[in-house]
């Protein structure tokens, strides 16, 4: 028993070795990469890309886990031939994914994924045409070396027959199969990446600014495994109309500043703000929506402290959620990226790094940058999307003490806003002391007001209904005590929903009341209060601000300024397999799935139709560039 019970720790042990010794070595490759890096940043590389390794050797130990099973019930030659076999193609696997990624990355800057292969599927000879003899050459004896090199250290270790020998036909061979079908079992918590709500994926190795550090922490195998298991070929999708037919339609779609560039567009009415450098906070309301505000027609006294705040601020009266969940959310209202019916663009690392982000856009202008949020940071890739997106720093659920995640979802919201309070204040002292005046960028995301609706606060007897109020209440807290700040007179404040979820209730996906949410500017820095009535979606947001800030946004292809009166006012958004788009005289929702239109209502009956479909159309585009 004893040997097969330490034969199957020394194996998954092995890989992870194997695994966290591949990143020296990348890093050592690459040395021109990481000039400055230190003994603290190597072993943080390593220590932070533990969790993908320990996930990738739970995958491979199942298979030798059932092989130590089976020999509790023979020692037979074909046993041990079956074992050598499996370490050989794992060997050779693992060498190929290695060699590869190394060559790889210098050229494409991202971790290895799907994408060669899509490359090399579709057309081998153009694949390989920019690579020399030798060079192709060099990488199969590197792999061939490399092979040989991993399968002589799982024959040392695991292999020799004088090790598989000493293991005897145990005398209760259903108890020992129990014990190693349990310990086998048990790789599902690695695997899964623990019990927290989010499952193992590339974010979590995400910790540093420098994305290249967070690039050596991936495991390239893991990388490739996720990437396929979500392979799609954007480009073949939502095909309406001919190509030509598609960019004419989109033309009369996009901002001005993206079809004549930033320095020819001056027409935006910068009218909002008392300054163009403004602190800037934006706090992320977990599924709130328009019915909860009375100010939008909505019920009375749960959001009061938003009615009570929309009359002081600037507030959006036909404003629309790009989609329905948070993280198709959190991209469309920091990156100005509509969502996708059919897919996440944030649970692809690669290509959200090469998103434009309203973070690094105000980075570059000199703004600091931090994220706050009350839950787990890595949940859909999320981690990895900020730090891509100019975030200097995250403040998750790790950030607090455990006595205080009390919630599902990590901490209560209250605690996060009194995170954010404190920081802003010991910046107040700090920037007095040091005479600085930076503006700053800070981003929290609620999530108390979700299922299970679980709050330490009772105003409302319906559950869900006195989350909602809980956070208005954290949120008109916040507000109270912030003004007492310095920062307050040159802070704008701008407060939007990640979705519209959980009330009303049972609300159909396919009504354009599913997507109605409010956004509302407040603060010191807005120079009147005002009701704006135009279209808009939450990836205007980005062209918005940024014009409001006097910094350039042409790199915000499907973000419009809602406060040009030269742009186009629409809404979008989208669900699995559909989407829609209002306007003030049509409002459609076409379902892809169906091929149908089911709602077309308004003064203009079917406009809207081929603008949606050109729109979508063209957003596969861009994202299978990326």
């Amino acid at each position: 028993m004893r040997e097969r019970l330490i034969g199957f720790i020394k194996t998954y042990f092995l890989f992870v070795c194997i695994f966290a010794l591949q990143k020296p070595l990348f890093m050592m490759f690459y040395h021109s990469l990481y000039p400055n890096a230190s003994c603290t940043d190597w072993f943080e590389v390593i220590l932070h890309g533990l969790p993908l390794d320990l996930s990738l050797a739970g995958y491979l130990t199942v298979i030798p886990g059932f092989l130590f099973i089976a020999s509790a019930w023979t020692l037979s030659k074909h046993l041990y031939r079956i074992w050598c076999s499996y370490f050989i193609f794992i060997s050779i696997l693992l060498s190929i994914i290695f060699i590869v990624d190394l060559g790889l990355y210098d050229f494409w800057g991202f971790r290895l994924d799907t994408t060669p292969i899509f490359y090399f599927i579709s057309s081998p000879t153009d694949a390989v045409a920019s690579v020399s003899f030798w060079v192709v050459a060099g990488a199969v004896i590197a792999m061939a070396v490399y092979a040989m090199l991993l399968y002589g250290i799982f024959y040392a270790c695991l292999l020799q027959k004088k090790q598989l020998l000493r293991m005897k036909l145990p005398y209760r061979r259903l108890r020992m199969s129990g014990i190693l079908l349990l310990m086998t079992g048990l790789l599902f918590i690695p695997i899964r990446g623990g019990f927290t709500v989010s499952t193992m994926n590339v974010g979590k190795v995400y910790y540093s600014a420098d994305q290249r550090l967070n690039h050596a922490a991936i495991n390239p195998a893991f990388s490739l495994m996720e990437s396929l298991s979500k392979l799609k070929d954007f480009s073949s999708q939502y095909r309406f109309m001919e190509a030509k037919e598609a960019d004419r339609i989109f033309r009369d779609l996009v901002d001005p500043a993206v079809l004549k560039g930033d320095a020819e567009v001056t027409d935006s009415l910068h009218t909002l703000f008392t300054t163009n450098r403004p602190n800037v906070i934006f706090i992320i309301l977990e599924s709130f929506s328009s019915k909860l505000m009375t100010t939008l027609g909505g019920e009375p006294d749960i959001a009061v402290h938003l009615d009570s705040l929309s009359k002081e601020g600037v507030l959006f009266t036909n404003f629309y959620a790009n989609s329905f969940r948070t993280d198709r959310g959190l991209v469309a209202i920091l990156s100005g990226y509509p969502a996708q019916p059919t897919t996440s663009i944030m649970k692809y690392p690669r290509k959200t790094q090469s998103l434009p982000a309203i973070a690094g856009s105000l980075k570059k202008a000199g703004y600091s940058t931090k994220y706050y949020y009350g839950g787990d940071a890595d949940f859909t890739n999320m981690r990895s999307y900020l730090m891509s997106s100019g975030f200097e720093g995250i403040v998750s659920d790790q950030n607090f003490p455990v006595t205080e995640r009390l919630s599902k979802w990590g901490v209560h919201d209250h605690l996060v806003f009194n995170k954010l309070l404190d920081d802003l204040k010991t910046e107040a002292i700090e920037n007095s002391m040091e005479k600085k005046d930076a503006p700053h960028f800070r981003v929290l995301q609620t999530s108390s007001s979700h299922e299970p609706f679980e709050v330490p606060y009772r105003r409302l007897e319906n559950d869900r209904l006195n989350a909602f109020a809980y956070t208005d209440s954290c949120v008109g807290a916040f507000v109270q005590h912030f003004r007492e700040l310095p920062q307050w007179k040159n802070t704008v404040i701008v407060l939007v929903p990640d979705h519209l979820g959980a009330y009303p209730e049972h609300i159909n996906n396919l009504s354009v009341e599913r997507y109605q949410i409010p956004l509302l500017m407040i603060g010191g820095a807005i120079r009147e209060p005002r009701r704006i009535d135009v279209y808009g979606s939450q990836h205007d947001i980005a062209a918005t601000l940024l014009a409001q800030l006097e910094l350039p946004h042409g790199e915000f292809t499907f973000s419009k300024d809602m406060m040009n009166p030269d742009s186009p006012h629409f809404a979008f958004f989208t669900v699995p397999d559909a989407f829609g788009v209002v306007t003030a005289d049509n409002q459609v929702i076409y379902n892809c799935q169906a091929d149908a239109v089911v709602v077309d209502e308004g003064t203009a009956k079917g406009t809207n139709l081929p603008l949606g479909e050109a729109y979508l159309q063209k957003l596969y585009d861009d994202i299978a560039k990326r």
